[in-house]
């Protein structure tokens, strides 16, 4: 995770790309609307395919801890 930042003075703290201001949020919500890899590349000149391939981990690592409470039934 070297290429995700967690810092209060960045974004009030929000995940960014090490180096930018882009968000993890930003480029995970930009992939689900279908945006291509090369689409993002372009766009964001300063990152790389390995910072998209870290936004992912981290998103997914960050949903491995979610808990779920499910109604009970009845």
């Amino acid at each position: 995770m070297d290429r995700i930042e967690i810092n209060p003075e960045i974004l009030l703290g929000k995940p960014v790309i090490r180096g930018t201001r882009i968000p993890v949020e930003l480029l995970i919500q930009k992939m689900s609307e279908g945006a291509a890899e090369a689409d993002l590349l372009d766009a964001y000149p300063r990152l790389t395919r390995e910072d998209l391939l870290a936004a992912l981990a981290y998103a997914a690592r960050r949903l491995s801890h979610d808990v779920i409470d499910l109604p009970k039934a009845g």
